[in-house]
């Protein structure tokens, strides 16, 4: 490959695109006083919210008041299906806008989080705009708050998601991204960040366990399937190595990893969630690793978390073929129905700070 083609990876043309930034303001004593009661607090605290989004061209606004996590995906129709810990957003960029409050009844929520999903047809091309527009949201309801200093966490989640079996199944036009590290893009296009931003950018792996690939690797008599899954990660782990990817997980307990900066890997998991930390420092961290060997997981998971190296200004292009490489050596010797099976690769970047 030419030095000029390593600096794009070329992707399905059904490449989806999301992006969805979240702001955190804490529900404080002293906060929730300026309310008649808890429900008042919620319910004005989001009409302010949507007045304010609306001036700014932000047209898909959900106000949080639950403590559950948003997840984003892509979907022809609007959903929003709330589980014990997350709130799964299903919705087309292009076509869905909405506004609506999401509370438990009489719970009260540690913080107030305001959702603001993309709305449009070139989320990536755009993200910068939206993201302006979510700063110009902070700094016009800042003066309407009861509190006025309250310190405000922004979290800014972007990701592109395609099947790795895309060609097999006849789609094989493909388009070539540089894959920009997202502070780059903004300063490119006049939205600035603060200098304390922390950013993570990563490659999560869902490969469903089908009845072929369930007969290969973790049919057996035994129950305890421990040699299964190592089997499993053994070969990941030799391909993504000899690829000079080192930062990697594999989950297979029907948890979704949560990935995090860390210097710690062993962080507090939840019955939903299975944390993953990577210390951003380490040169070679140690593979992680977390399975039920009791039994069969419903989709292997796995996580390719870039380095300091891997960034770069051109983007991250090289880093998401070698990534593509070393899938295509880890899947060659299973049994994997490629015209039916989906296995969805995510390339997610995100970024955070306070203000």
């Amino acid at each position: 490959m030419s030095v000029s083609r390593q600096k794009k990876v070329y992707l399905p043309t059904t490449t989806r695109k999301n992006q969805y930034i979240t702001v955190g303001f804490p529900l404080t004593d002293e906060f929730l006083a300026a309310y008649a009661d808890l429900e008042t607090c919620y319910l004005e605290f989001s009409k302010l919210a949507y007045q304010v989004a609306e001036k700014n061209d932000l047209f898909n606004v959900h106000v949080v008041a639950s403590d559950k996590l948003p997840m984003v995906r892509f979907h022809n129709e609007a959903y929003c299906l709330p589980t014990e810990e997350q709130l799964r957003f299903f919705y087309n960029p292009a076509h869905h806008e909405a506004n609506r409050l999401h509370t438990i009844a009489g719970y009260r929520a540690k913080k107030l989080k305001v959702v603001f999903l993309a709305t449009g047809t070139e989320i990536r091309s755009h993200s910068a705009l939206f993201h302006s527009h979510v700063q110009k949201f902070i700094a016009e309801i800042k003066p309407l708050l009861p509190i006025k200093d309250l310190t405000m966490k922004v979290r800014d989640h972007q990701h592109i998601s395609y099947d790795f079996f895309a060609k097999s199944k006849g789609n094989k036009e493909t388009y070539g991204y540089k894959l920009r590290k997202v502070d780059n893009r903004y300063k490119r296009r006049e939205c600035n960040l603060p200098e304390n931003v922390s950013a993570l950018n990563y490659v999560t792996v869902n490969l469903p366990v089908g009845r072929r690939i369930k007969n290969q690797l973790l049919a057996s008599n035994s129950t305890n399937f421990s040699e299964n899954y190592q089997n499993v990660a053994d070969k990941f782990i030799a391909a993504t190595k000899a690829r000079q990817l080192l930062r990697v997980a594999m989950v297979a307990n029907n948890k979704v990893p949560l990935v995090r900066n860390s210097k710690y890997e062993k962080l507090e998991s939840t019955n939903e969630f299975q944390m993953v930390g990577f210390d951003p420092n380490a040169e070679a961290p140690a593979p992680i690793l977390h399975w039920d060997d009791s039994k069969i997981a419903d989709v292997l998971r796995f996580v390719i978390v870039a380095s300091k190296s891997d960034e770069n200004d051109e983007g991250f292009g090289r880093f998401m073929n070698q990534v593509e490489d070393a899938l295509r050596a880890f899947t060659k010797d299973f049994d994997i129905d490629e015209e039916h099976i989906d296995m969805v690769i995510r390339f997610h970047q995100h970024l955070s700070y306070k203000i």
